[in-house]
């Protein structure tokens, strides 16, 4: 996980403002989120307003906040895969060879380069995964110095079923806004993502 931008964690909160009320249902006829308790982004935003007044924070309001939802996402998706005897790290291996199709079947570098692990820490997921009967290695017939990593009957069956409960999370918690501003939140965070990973598309120069 990315390092949290400055000050995202929990301070000594602060008394803050209660939030406005909600607003009312826009003319298209689009309800209105429900307004959510001021946060402890607020009151960092609030503590550095007394002391650096002059700072503009409206940027630690909005990647403060993605971290923190970033991390309690990942706390509740954990707990979901946990009854199927997996993690985080697990089901990615897993899911990574669900989402090539049939025979569900990669290389150790293919997985790799998908989730961005060094090959000492992809070696030892697909270990544990073995070890759990979820996936087999085997020698790759077309290079006799590779491998192939393969889903069992038992990965397959495993990682189809922690999927949905994963996804089930994520509804449950994306079901306070409606399709229209999930789409517009979804649409905005790409925007941002791709500026942070320096893949944005840059505007063609003038001639």
């Amino acid at each position: 996980m990315n390092q949290p931008p400055t000050d995202p964690g929990p301070g000594r909160p602060s008394p803050v403002e209660a939030a406005p009320s909600a607003t009312p249902e826009s003319a298209s006829g689009s309800a209105s989120t429900p307004d959510a308790a001021p946060d402890a982004v607020d009151a960092i935003v609030e503590q550095w307003a007394r002391v650096r007044p002059e700072l503009d924070t409206r940027a630690m309001e909005v990647f403060g906040r993605i971290y923190r939802l970033a991390r309690a996402m990942g706390e509740r998706g954990e707990k979901a895969y946990a009854r199927y005897g997996i993690g985080r790290g697990e089901f990615d291996v897993l899911a990574t060879l669900r989402r090539a199709g049939e025979p569900y079947t990669l290389s150790p570098r293919e997985l790799s380069s998908t989730l961005m692990l060094t090959s000492g820490g992809m070696t030892g997921r697909l270990d544990k995964l073995e070890r759990a009967g979820l996936l087999r290695r085997a020698p790759d017939p077309h290079d006799r110095r590779g491998l192939r990593v393969t889903l069992t009957d038992e990965g397959l069956a495993l990682v189809d079923q922690a999927v949905v409960a994963g996804l089930d999370v994520q509804k449950d918690v994306l079901s306070l806004l409606d399709e229209q501003r999930a789409a517009e939140l979804a649409e905005l965070l790409r925007v941002l993502l791709a500026e942070a990973e320096g893949t944005a598309q840059q505007p063609p120069r003038a001639e």
